[in-house]
């Protein structure tokens, strides 16, 4: 499992002109599945992901996580991030999860960001979207899961 973390100062996502998810202050959440991944994967990955200290406290330092901030955490599927770019010029995809295997680690992850305590807006599974932020710093984190 891939996540890549952009810590926002508002984020939204759009499809066909109408917005579905939005946060204020907080963290971008992009997310891939791939094929090894399970519930184990989504529970450390989220846990990570809330816990992760990329916003600064008083002395401008990076000591406080998405929670101890007061932000939210916006979260879009993107089986993208599983690409596999080593050979040619067209992306292969096929270390990516299939939408029946990710959609509900999708949404493990999800829960297991809200039961951190942390409020979570989110895109629509397999949906093409618009993902507008402003990405605050800016400050981008790639996060992965190791068996």
């Amino acid at each position: 499992m891939r996540a890549v973390l952009q810590r926002v100062k508002q984020a939204s996502v759009v499809i066909d002109g109408r917005m579905v998810g939005a946060i204020e202050s907080g963290l971008l959440i992009l997310l891939g599945v791939g094929l090894e991944d399970g519930p184990a994967q989504a529970e450390a990955l989220a846990a990570k992901a809330a816990r992760l200290r990329v916003f600064e406290d008083d002395q401008g330092l990076f000591n406080l996580d998405v929670l101890q901030s007061g932000g939210q955490a916006l979260v879009v599927s993107q089986f993208t991030l599983l690409a596999d770019t080593t050979r040619g010029r067209r992306p292969s995809f096929t270390g990516a999860a299939r939408p029946e295997q990710a959609e509900p680690l999708y949404r493990r992850f999800i829960q297991a960001l809200k039961a951190q305590g942390l409020q979570v807006a989110e895109g629509v599974f397999g949906a093409r979207m618009e993902v507008h932020l402003v990405n605050d710093g800016p400050v981008t984190i790639i996060l992965e899961t190791r068996d």
